[in-house]
């Protein structure tokens, strides 16, 4: 109980993060693998159709996510979705056992994914403003790289999905603020070009 329960939370969180990739890779775990063993209906996702959808829908989210202004519409597109898929994701894999209650597992995945998608798409403004954009792609990037990596320790090792969760936002958290601030190294190649166009606006204004 307690391995599905850590699994349906590091799934959740990775969910608000980017909807389609846990559920990727949740899907991919139960055709290829035994270490996930989805109940019907569920099963649905690691079928032929349903990964067929999820990799539609995949680029969908990971394209516009990328691009500032463009990530402001994602968000409030997914302000749903992402808390849905991680809603899905928890029933999903807490179907499997009897003694955790789909309701509950529901509500932890709407509650869990929507924090994160809440945290992720607060930062957004402040690092499209103090980056003129440019930090939008790199942030998206590093989500991305997260998403992944929390989806499959949540699969593939439950028990280490608290420390990796914990210092995964920490060390996000501590990108958006330097992102946020225009503060990261990243950036330094494109500073030139960020003050001249700082440096307009405040001459026409």
């Amino acid at each position: 109980m307690l391995s599905l329960f850590l699994t349906g939370t590091g799934l959740s969180a990775a969910a608000g993060l980017n909807a389609w990739l846990p559920l990727l890779i949740l899907a991919l775990a139960d055709r290829a693998t035994n270490v996930v063993n989805l109940p019907t209906p569920y099963n649905w996702l690691s079928s032929n159709v349903g990964l067929l959808v999820i990799a539609l829908l995949l680029p969908l989210e990971l394209i516009p996510d990328k691009i500032a202004k463009v990530d402001a519409i994602s968000d409030f597109i997914n302000t749903a979705l992402r808390p849905g898929a991680a809603a899905l994701a928890f029933m999903a894999v807490a179907h499997q056992d009897e003694s955790i209650h789909l309701v509950s597992a529901m509500i932890f995945g709407l509650v869990i994914g929507g924090a994160v998608h809440w945290f992720k798409a607060s930062a957004r403004p402040a690092i499209t403003a103090n980056t003129r954009g440019l930090g939008n792609p790199i942030i998206s990037l590093l989500e991305d790289f997260i998403c992944g990596v929390l989806a499959l320790v949540a699969v593939f090792a439950p028990y280490a999905v608290v420390p990796v969760l914990l210092l995964a936002f920490w060390y996000l958290n501590r990108c958006y603020g330097r992102m946020g601030r225009g503060e990261t190294r990243l950036l330094a190649p494109f500073r030139p070009a960020m003050e001249a166009a700082n440096t307009g606006d405040t001459g026409q204004s």
